[in-house]
């Protein structure tokens, strides 16, 4: 989610600037409602489970979209999929431009020996070669953020009618690597609560994020959890209105960030250096485990893989501290 969420400054950007173009995002159809506010948009599904499985069905994946008269192919994903794709568009002379990921500066930067530590260039930057190299160069900047959208009416029955600032936090992450105690993230919660002066919003998915987050609610009397209470569409017009969103580095933080919502992130064993920091943040937006404790951080790119003895590394982080930035970022 987060990488496709990284791309709608960046397609935004390109709209702004080529205003005649008519866009094709390939993904998956629950990803839509990110790209609802960008004119000549359409997302095509990718139905990588079904009709377009294997390389007959992205042969046949490969024939619908020309049937669209594609004139260009901008692949900003390049994984195997896209690169068979890659063969057909070739062979009918259309141009097709991959991403440079920086795979080896990527491992030099999570190497355990001879580690480069030094800030890659962001996702963002890379899409937007990508774009450069089709003959479309993008400017990126807070115009290309999405506008707030209007709530719900299911949000707005499930949010409390006081007058204060919303709070968002995204607690989970895909991986442990990249996620902040629960322990200590309840206690941030509990803090927050304390003021009786915010509304603190918590998002996750799935069943076992619901029970946590839910049990905070029934806790502290000023949290409201949204798990499976909003379809993604709602959730995303939610997340657009909030004051402040604390995440991970996670999806969460990509979806308040192409809002322009202030996001405060928390960093374990990944680090923002590898290029996937949320659009348009400030630096100090960022929280980041000790690496005079723990040196050999980043020890990978999504947070996957940790020597042993980095488990604790995100314990680093104080709970106070996290307030501390949470309550600065939100006046």
């Amino acid at each position: 989610m987060g990488d496709v969420a990284m791309t709608v400054p960046v397609v935004k950007g390109l709209l702004i600037q080529n205003p005649d173009l008519k866009i094709t995002i390939l993904t998956r159809r629950f990803f839509t409602p990110m790209f609802a506010q960008l004119p000549n948009v359409q997302v095509y599904e990718a139905d990588v489970k079904g009709k377009h499985k294997g390389v007959s069905g992205l042969y046949k994946l490969f024939k619908e979209l020309k049937a669209l008269k594609i004139t260009a192919v901008a692949d900003i994903h390049n994984v195997l999929r896209s690169n068979i794709l890659k063969q057909f568009f070739k062979l009918s002379g259309i141009p097709f431009i991959q991403i440079d990921k920086g795979r080896a500066d990527k491992k030099a930067l999570t190497a355990n020996k001879n580690k480069v530590f030094k800030q890659l260039k962001t996702t963002q930057q890379r899409y937007v070669s990508v774009f450069s190299k089709l003959g479309f160069p993008i400017k990126l900047d807070d115009s290309c953020a999405l506008e707030k959208e209007k709530l719900s009416d299911t949000a707005i029955a499930l949010l409390p009618k006081e007058p204060k600032k919303w709070i968002g936090i995204a607690p989970f992450a895909a991986f442990e690597g990249k996620t902040y105690p629960l322990e200590l993230m309840e206690q941030v919660v509990s803090s927050l609560n304390t003021t009786n002066a915010y509304t603190v919003i918590l998002f996750g998915g799935g069943d076992k994020e619901k029970e946590v987050l839910d049990s905070w609610e029934q806790t502290y009397s000023n949290c409201v959890s949204v798990v499976k209470k909003l379809s993604f569409t709602e959730e995303l017009s939610l997340i657009s209105n909030l004051d402040v969103m604390l995440a991970m580095d996670s999806g969460n933080a990509h979806l308040s960030a192409m809002f322009a919502v202030p996001t405060i992130t928390l960093w374990g064993v990944t680090h923002p250096f590898a290029g996937f920091y949320p659009f348009a943040q400030q630096s100090t937006n960022a929280l980041l485990a000790n690496r005079e404790n723990y040196p050999l951080i980043p020890t990978s790119v999504y947070g996957n893989k940790f020597p042993p003895g980095y488990e604790k590394a995100m314990e680093t982080i104080l709970p106070d501290d996290v307030v501390k930035k949470v309550l600065e970022v939100v006046g």
